[in-house]
């Protein structure tokens, strides 16, 4: 099974506050979803977030990860997490929809005075000296964009309106704003366009994403839905924007018909790395190889030691991504996207390393289903990914 996670060319908010219509940010270490109060007014302003990835990054993937055979059972997801959130709604959407037109990301900073404007705002798609604006009216087919308001400006940045790409995530009660959106409609039609140019509505050029309120959120302005901040791609953490792909890549062979009676369908379990590197570097593919045996082996004369015996776990076994400091879960155990391989060798699994934050110690996880229940494996398996 796997995960592979690419990161962001470029990303910045746009604020339709009166203050800040020319406003860049793309510099800016956080992206955010906020309804700002007037200067002179008590009518609130919201922000969209603009994000996109690059074109060869997924065409790579369609072209050397994703095996033709795999692409109708993967699945992508835009993945942007907390940075903080203050007086936010019990309840709210979040939307995601492929931006339609191009952008800069300028490098102006929320903070600078005077405020910068050599990238994308709220008015304009490039910057405050070329002047081009976002579309507002007379939508190309099967896009729209702006605003329906007296008091907000017309702006905002445009996207397709077509509703198999309209993505969004529900929170409610939150005790975390992380983003985890599925958006595989939108990227399937980003690598038909990279990979066949093929036109709308079957593909659309990646032009990225944009992350906005509902409508009915953004067009009352009487009130606010609270701050909610994110880490981008300029972050110093480790938590940039990420875009996320899955799909199923195991193999549970076990060619020798023998090879069954070893299956590990009870009994207590003893497991270890093997012929595993302690550092990878971050554009490794690695494959991780695991040694499954039992805990107590049977006592027997043998000529080789019988701790050496390669043995299987059931093929409803798991793997799991953590950071070793932090402990979060960097990749799940997923019961569609991390099951484990095995071959004549015993089990294994590829592990896509660029996915993962350089100078960081990960630990590998491993989870077990037979007729005993399930059995976690956690014993210290470290890794390091190095630049």
């Amino acid at each position: 099974m796997a995960y592979y996670s690419i990161f962001p060319e470029k990303d910045a908010t746009i604020y339709s506050h009166p203050d800040r219509l020319t406003m860049n940010t793309g510099n800016d270490e956080i992206l955010e979803l906020v309804e700002e109060r007037g200067s002179s007014d008590q009518n609130h302003y919201p922000s969209r977030i603009l994000i996109q990835f690059k074109d060869s990054d997924i065409k790579d993937i369609f072209e050397t990860k994703i095996t033709s055979d795999k692409t109708s059972s993967y699945s992508s997801s835009l993945e942007l997490f907390s940075a903080k959130y203050e007086n936010i709604a019990s309840q709210f959407d979040i939307e995601v929809f492929p931006i339609s037109e191009s952008w800069n990301e300028g490098t102006g900073r929320y903070s600078n005075i005077p405020t910068s404007s050599d990238g994308c705002s709220w008015i304009y798609k490039d910057n405050s000296v070329r002047k081009t604006p976002w579309i507002t009216e007379s939508f190309a087919t099967n896009t729209t964009g702006s605003i329906i308001s007296n008091i907000i400006p017309r702006g905002g940045g445009t996207w397709y309106d077509i509703t198999a790409l309209k993505s969004s995530q529900s929170f409610d009660q939150v005790k975390s704003i992380d983003v985890k959106i599925n958006v595989t409609p939108i990227t399937n039609r980003f690598s038909s366009s990279i990979l066949s140019n093929i036109g709308v509505p079957n593909g659309i050029p990646n032009n990225g994403f944009i992350l906005k309120h509902t409508n009915i959120v953004e067009e009352n302005v009487s009130s606010s839905k609270g701050i909610l901040s994110f880490f981008s791609t300029d972050t110093h953490t480790i938590y940039p924007p990420k875009l996320t792909f899955k799909w199923d890549d195991s193999d549970y062979a076990l060619g020798d018909t023998s090879l069954a009676t070893k299956v590990k369908n009870n009994g207590e379990i003893n497991v270890s790395l093997y012929r595993n590197k302690k550092e990878y570097n971050q554009n490794d593919e690695a494959l991780i190889r695991l040694h499954v045996r039992d805990k107590y082996p049977n006592r027997s004369f043998v000529t080789s030691s019988n701790y050496l015996n390669v043995n299987y776990f059931t093929s409803e076994s798991y793997y799991s991504i953590r950071d070793a400091h932090t402990e979060e879960e960097i990749i799940p155990f997923d019961d569609n996207f991390t099951k484990l391989s095995a071959d004549n060798e015993g089990m294994y699994f590829k592990l896509y390393i660029k996915g993962l934050q350089p100078e960081r110690y990960y630990r590998i996880l491993f989870k077990h289903i037979n007729n005993d229940g399930t059995e976690i494996f956690d014993d210290n398996y470290h890794f390091k990914v190095i630049r």
